[in-house]
């Protein structure tokens, strides 16, 4: 997901579309430790959008302290 439409989103969407990608990585990470992945690039791909919610939602809060 990009980052510009994860701007478009709520902070409550946020946050409920990151603990949702939270279970997903876990769940990702323990198919892969028992051989079941086949894709191990979804693992990549899932932490990246962790990663840009995270910069989405710290944009917001520096914009709502300024």
């Amino acid at each position: 997901m990009k980052a510009s439409a994860l701007r478009e989103l709520t902070k409550d969407e946020l946050v409920h579309k990151l603990t949702e990608l939270r279970e997903a990585l876990f769940n990702l990470q323990f198919q892969h430790a028992t051989g079941q992945l086949e894709n191990t690039a979804q693992l990549y791909k899932t932490k990246r959008t962790i990663a840009r919610i995270l910069s989405v939602l710290t944009e917001t809060e520096r914009k709502t302290a300024a």
